[in-house]
């Protein structure tokens, strides 16, 4: 398997790959020592799916969905859950207006290219089911009326781990839409030295100028979808849903959605390596991020990340 340090041997004439690796710099700057993590993300807008992040606060989640935004010329909402936030605080309302006598939609802040749900797990229930409408169809409905997200749209949502007092666990419908689950981690002591004697990350970000524009993003959207999967790669990919679902350490497999979700992040991995075709190197590198949100384990105390990790490393390429 490549190592991510080395260079991706995609065509020198491909400009938008090549755009694409200089987002990935220029957001990996911000965050030290994280190339792996910014890739992930990146991939994971490229085949239009939506991030998940798990892990302690200052951890660098909220820079990194700042520096996609900014590096991509994106429009950036943050919204930050608590257990008082209401569904229309993040999808909008219509209120009435008396010199017309009619209700006019004030949309929320879900109406933006890329969201930051911050926090996500500290709100109820039903105000996280709000986001579903939105992730899943690009839309939003209120009162009858069904409202058009904007395109590209990519929600970055975070939530502390699951001991920390006043949180709501995240239910699988909810955690299904999200293509892929990562955590930042600690940086390297390296990493964190120049953390240490460098600029604030702040101030970093108000430097950064877009690589991308709507335009081009699409075009490497299109570019995911056009990358081809053999039958062999097919074959490798059911073993693994197979496998998970023979499994007794998970409750449940993985479900059909999961395996087109696997491929769209194995496509988006591909091309970021430059080629227009999977390989099975591609489906390992993504297959944690994607699975293991998707997969509890049957006993509580178990460990979900190593066990999809084990599940992976059984499961032979064809």
């Amino acid at each position: 398997m490549k190592p991510l340090s080395q260079e991706p041997a995609f065509s020198g004439t491909d400009q938008h790959v090549a755009l694409a690796h200089a987002v990935i710099a220029q957001v990996g700057g911000l965050i030290l020592g994280k190339e792996r993590q910014v890739r992930l993300a990146f991939a994971c807008l490229l085949a239009r799916g939506h991030l998940l992040i798990e892990d302690l606060p200052g951890m660098g989640k909220t820079t990194l969905a700042h520096g996609l935004a900014s590096a991509l010329g994106l429009s950036f909402r943050r919204i930050q859950f608590t257990s008082d936030l209401l569904p229309a605080d993040i999808v909008g309302v219509s209120i009435y207006q008396p010199e017309t006598r009619d209700f006019r939609f004030h949309p929320g802040p879900v109406f933006t290219q890329l969201l930051l749900a911050d926090e996500l797990n500290r709100a109820t229930p039903k105000t996280q089911g709000a986001l579903l409408e939105a992730m899943e169809e690009h839309q939003v409905t209120c009162d009858g009326v069904t409202h058009a997200l904007p395109d590209p749209y990519f929600v970055i949502a975070t939530q502390n781990p699951r001991q920390q007092h006043g949180t709501y666990p995240l239910p699988e419908s909810q955690l299904d839409r999200f293509l892929m689950r990562i955590d930042m981690g600690y940086p390297d002591r390296v990493a964190e030295r120049e953390l240490l004697k460098g600029r604030d990350r702040r101030d970093l970000l108000d430097t950064l100028k877009p690589v991308l524009d709507g335009a081009r993003l699409a075009v490497l959207q299109g570019q995911v979808r056009a990358v081809r999967a053999s039958d062999a790669l097919l074959d490798y990919i059911q073993d693994l849903i197979a496998a998970s679902r023979r499994s007794p350490h998970f409750v449940h497999g993985l479900s059909p959605r999961a395996g087109l979700a696997l491929l769209a992040a194995a496509r988006a991995w591909a091309l970021l390596a430059g080629r227009d075709m999977v390989l099975p190197e591609d489906v390992q590198d993504v297959a944690l991020s994607v699975m293991a949100h998707r997969l509890p384990p049957a006993d509580a105390r178990a460990t979900p990340m190593a066990l999809v990790a084990e599940l992976i490393g059984s499961v032979p390429i064809p």
